[in-house]
C-alpha cells in the first residue's frame, strides 16, 4: 500500500471518531449552558488537554518549527514566555475566573466584561467586543484552514483549494452538532496526539543528526552569525528587546475567549488543580519539541524553502507510513482544536450576548442562531483562506496579539475585583486592539505615510519592525492595563 493511501485511510478512520464524538455530545447537549459550558461539569484531563490544544493550532507544530529553522537559537525566547504566561493564567487567573463565573451564572467572557454594567452600557460592551471576537476569529479560523490546506498538499495530490474545503466542513459538522461536549472531547483526542508527534519527531530527528553535540556542530555550520546568535545579532538594548518581545508572545494568552471558557468550564476547584499541572506539561513537552525539531530540520535539511512544510518533509524522511500518518493527523489536530473552539465562542457571541443585550429569546432559539453563526463563519473563513492566502505564523499572532491586548487587561481588573466602568471598558478593547492592528500595518502602509516628514516615518517603521516583535506585543497590552487602571476604581467584591 502506498503511503498517500495509508495516510489517507489513517485520516478517514480519524476523522469518522470526530464525527462520533461530535454525535455523542449532540445527545448530552441541552440547553446554552450545555451547549456553550458543558453545564460546568469539565473534568481535568479534558480541560487542561482540550485548552493546550485549542491555545497552540497549527502554529505551536507548524509555526514554531518553522520559526526554529528561520530564526535559529533565537526562537528558544518562544518557550519561556509563552510557559511562564500560561502559569500566571492557570495559577492567577483561573481560580478566580471560575469562582466569579459560576457565582454571577457567566457563561461567556463578554458576560464578565459587561458585569453590573447597565442595559445600555451592556450593549456597547458587547457589540464592541463581538466586532474584536468576529474580526479576529475569521481570519485566526481562516489561517487554521489554510495549514489543513498546506498539510493535505504536502500529503496528497489534492488541489489546495479542495483540501481547505474538506477540512472545514468537517470541523464545521461536529462542532454544529455537539457544542462545548464536542469541542472539548475532540480537543483533548488532538491534543494527546500532537504531544505525541512532538515526541517522537525531535526524538527521530536528534537520532538522524547524531545527537545533541551534533545538532550543536551542525547549527554551527549551517547557520548565519545571527541564526548562531542567541539575540539574533541585537546586542544591548536591541538585544534585550528581541527577547522580551519573542517571550511576550505569550501574553495573547490572558485574552483569548476560547480559552477563558475552559476556566469558566471547570468542575471544581480539585479538578483546577489538578488541570493546571497537566497544561503546563503538554506546553513544555510540545514547545520545546518544535523547537528541536526546526533545528535539526536546518542541519538535516539546510536548503529547504517553505520553513512552514518542515514538518511534513522531516516526517516523511523520518517515519514509515503509518506512523507519518498519524503525525499527519496530529497536524490536522492542531488546526481543528483552535478552529472548532473559536467557531463556538463566535456562535456564543452572537447567539448569548447579543441575545442578552437585546431581544429575550429562547434557549432554543440562541441555539438554532448558534449554530447558523458558526456555519457563515465558517464559510467566510474558508473562502479568505483560499483567496486571501498569508503567513500562518503572522496572521495567527496578529489575531492572537489582538485579542490579548483588547480583552487581557479587563480580565485583570474583574478577577482584582476592580469596579470597571462601560466607558472604559470600551475604550480599552478599542486601545488594544487598535494600536495592535495599527502597529502590525504599520509595514504595509509605509507608502501611504509618505506624506509624513521622513523622521516620523522613520519613527513608525521602527516601531512596526521593533526586535522580536515588541512593540506590537507589549505596547497594546500596556495601554490598555493602564486604561483599565486608572479608569476603574477598588470594589468591595473578594474574589
Amino acid at each position: 500500500m502506498s503511503t498517500g493511501n495509508v495516510i489517507l485511510i489513517t485520516l478517514i478512520v480519524y476523522q469518522l471518531a470526530l464525527l462520533g464524538m461530535g454525535w455523542w455530545a449532540q445527545r448530552r447537549t441541552h440547553d446554552a449552558a450545555d451547549y456553550f459550558l458543558g453545564n460546568r461539569q469539565l473534568g481535568p484531563f479534558v480541560a487542561s488537554i482540550s485548552y493546550a490544544a485549542s491555545s497552540s493550532s497549527a502554529w505551536s507544530l507548524l509555526g514554531v518549527s518553522g520559526a526554529a529553522f528561520t530564526l535559529g537559537l533565537g526562537a528558544v525566547w518562544l518557550m519561556p514566555g509563552i510557559v511562564s504566561c500560561h502559569l500566571i493564567a492557570w495559577f492567577v487567573i483561573a481560580p478566580r475566573l471560575r469562582r466569579l463565573a459560576a457565582n454571577r451564572q457567566h457563561l461567556t467572557m463578554t458576560d464578565v466584561l459587561a458585569d453590573h454594567a447597565s442595559p445600555h452600557g451592556r450593549r456597547v460592551i458587547v457589540i464592541t467586543a463581538s466586532t474584536i471576537i468576529l474580526f479576529c476569529f475569521m481570519f485566526y479560523v481562516a489561517s487554521q484552514f489554510q495549514g489543513a490546506g498546506n498539510t493535505f498538499a504536502a500529503s496528497f495530490d489534492i488541489d489546495r483549494s479542495l483540501s481547505i474545503w474538506l477540512g472545514g466542513i468537517v470541523v464545521l459538522i461536529y462542532t454544529v452538532l455537539g457544542g462545548f461536549w464536542a469541542v472539548s472531547l475532540t480537543d483533548a483526542m488532538q491534543g494527546v496526539l500532537m504531544a505525541l508527534a512532538a515526541i517522537a519527531l525531535p526524538v527521530m530527528a536528534l537520532i538522524a543528526v547524531g545527537g545533541p553535540a551534533e545538532l550543536m556542530a551542525g547549527l554551527d555550520s549551517v547557520n548565519s552569525a545571527a541564526q548562531n546568535s542567541w539575540t539574533q545579532g541585537h546586542v544591548g538594548l536591541l538585544g534585550l528587546g528581541f527577547v522580551l518581545g519573542m517571550a511576550m508572545i505569550g501574553l495573547g494568552a490572558f485574552g483569548q475567549p476560547h480559552l477563558l471558557n475552559r476556566f469558566m468550564a471547570l468542575r471544581d476547584e480539585t479538578a483546577l488543580k489538578q488541570a493546571r499541572v497537566m497544561a503546563i506539561g503538554w506546553f513544555t513537552i510540545v514547545l520545546s519539541g518544535m523547537l528541536v525539531t526546526g533545528w535539526c530540520g536546518h542541519v538535516l535539511l539546510p536548503d529547504a524553502i517553505d520553513s512552514e512544510t518542515l514538518f511534513f518533509t522531516m516526517t516523511a524522511d523520518l517515519f514509515p507510513a503509518l506512523i507519518g500518518a498519524v503525525i499527519t493527523a496530529a497536524v490536522l489536530s492542531a488546526i481543528m482544536s483552535t478552529a472548532d473552539s473559536q467557531l463556538l465562542v463566535a456562535a456564543s457571541t452572537i447567539a448569548h450576548d447579543l441575545r442578552r443585550s437585546g431581544s429575550q429569546r429562547s434557549h432554543a432559539h440562541a441555539l438554532g442562531i448558534s449554530r447558523l453563526t458558526i456555519v457563515l463563519l465558517c464559510l467566510a473563513s474558508i473562502l479568505i483562506a483560499i483567496y486571501l492566502p498569508a503567513s500562518i505564523f503572522d496572521r495567527v499572532l496578529f489575531a492572537w496579539n489582538g485579542l490579548g491586548a483588547a480583552f487581557g487587561p479587563l480580565i485583570f481588573g474583574h478577577i482584582a475585583g476592580r469596579q470597571i466602568p462601560a466607558r472604559t471598558t470600551v475604550l480599552a478593547m478599542l486601545c488594544g486592539f487598535g494600536l495592535t492592528a495599527l502597529i502590525y500595518s504599520l509595514t504595509s502602509i509605509s507608502e501611504a505615510l509618505s506624506w509624513l516628514p521622513e523622521s516620523v516615518q522613520s519613527v513608525l517603521v521602527s516601531i512596526a519592525q521593533s526586535p522580536g516583535d515588541i512593540a506590537e506585543r507589549a505596547l497594546p497590552f500596556a495601554l490598555a492595563a493602564l486604561i483599565v487602571w486608572f479608569g476603574s476604581k477598588r470594589s468591595a467584591l473578594i474574589i
